[in-house]
């Protein structure tokens, strides 16, 4: 899948959970979301982007559930 794809779908999931009031829940919620329901190949993908690229195009808070709570899958 297209790396510009899975970072729409992220930025989808992340702009759920931003507007709760506890920023590092919604953290672990986002990461969470992604590894119950993404493929293990779209979690792979999305961490590689987010270390090897710094997540360019991902909104700070989901860059940083990835980076916080996806280490490897």
């Amino acid at each position: 899948m297209k790396i510009e794809h899975l970072v729409t779908m992220a930025n989808q999931i992340g702009d759920f959970f931003k507007s709760f009031p506890d920023q590092e829940e919604a953290k672990k919620d986002i990461a969470q979301h992604l590894m119950r329901f993404w493929a293990g190949s779209m979690q792979q993908q999305i961490l590689v982007h987010v270390n090897d690229h710094n997540g360019d195009g991902l909104e700070p808070i989901v860059r940083d559930a990835i980076k916080e709570h996806i280490r490897s899958v």
